[in-house]
């Protein structure tokens, strides 16, 4: 069993850790504050991912380096640059696989579904922010320093989901409780929606697979649903009434936007939910021999989860 290194315990980062440890593999995970999941197996460090030297000195002898990390969304463009950078050095230095947990946002707005030969052509901050991760991780790659892959999700949904997603608690609290939920966009447009353990899943597995390396991959995610199909979904199987969605205003949206950083930034990805934003997984589905979990199960999964908080 090697040695595999995550950076960040966060939605996704814990769920990687936890199965490469059930698989009895010696697993690392650094956070700024040393939190995590603790269990066998699972060794847990506090220390900057930012910090080239200490990220070398904690990969020595790594078979793998997960990039989990989820700087502050409103300060990427300071925050995500040196993590990148120490990160790569880090792999390069200790041979580690660098599998880096990325999204769809490099892709820009696209009519039809996104596949991961689509350029990288957004012009938005945070798009370009992932896209020039990716670009370096790539150079580095064919020139023989460094193995690297990506792997990108839609918006996930799922056990440990966060709050800041579309599918976590602020809509899971008002929908099995019964009550109306507020929605940013409009809740009729067909989206991809990805499981989180699916995200883990698919990390664990581009990592081991070679014929992964050197490209980018997308989570095995199921097919499009409009998030009140989800809703709708989600209540019937957990037995509460009807959803009832309420979508928040533009104006007031952009108007919030001015005192909240978080939600200003939401508002350079509202194309995500003015148009079908769909995901093709066939690919990596073949490639790294992984399937979407069905949508039932994980929704079953997920109000267990949430019910048990």
């Amino acid at each position: 069993m090697g040695k595999h290194v995550i950076v960040g315990a966060g939605q996704v980062g814990g769920q990687v850790a936890e199965l490469l440890a059930e698989s009895g593999h010696e697993v690392v995970v650094v956070t700024r504050s040393g939190s995590g999941p603790r269990g066998a197996g699972v060794t847990l460090v506090a220390a900057d991912a930012g910090d080239a030297a200490t990220m070398r000195r904690i990969t020595e002898g790594a078979g793998a380096l997960y990039n989990c990390a989820n700087p502050r969304y409103h300060q990427w463009v300071r925050d995500w640059p040196p993590i990148a950078a120490s990160l790569l050095s880090a792999a390069e230095a200790s041979g580690a696989v660098l599998v880096t947990l990325g999204n769809l946002y490099g892709y820009g707005p696209v009519e039809g579904p996104m596949t991961e030969d689509l350029p990288l052509a957004s012009t938005g901050v945070k798009g370009r922010v992932r896209a020039r991760m990716w670009e370096d991780m790539l150079a580095a790659h064919r020139a023989g320093r460094v193995r690297v892959t990506e792997v990108r999700g839609s918006d996930y949904f799922g056990p440990h989901a966060s709050d800041q997603s579309y599918f976590g608690g602020r809509l899971l609290a008002p929908l099995l409780s019964g009550k109306s939920a507020t929605v940013p966009w409009n809740p009729d447009i067909p989206h991809s929606w990805t499981y989180l353990p699916d995200v883990a899943r698919a990390l664990v597995a581009a990592a081991a697979e070679e014929r992964a390396w050197g490209r980018a991959w997308h989570v095995p995610t199921g097919p499009a649903m409009t998030m009140r199909q989800m809703a709708e979904r989600l209540c019937l199987l957990a037995g509460a009434s009807t959803p009832r969605l309420r979508r928040i205003p533009g104006w007031m949206l952009a108007a919030a936007g001015l005192a909240v950083p978080f939600i200003r930034e939401l508002l350079e990805l509202r194309y995500q939910f003015d148009r079908p934003f769909v995901l093709d997984s066939s690919a990596s589905e073949a490639a790294l021999g992984l399937s979407p979990t069905p949508l039932d199960e994980a929704l079953k999964e997920t109000i267990s989860w949430w019910r048990n908080q």
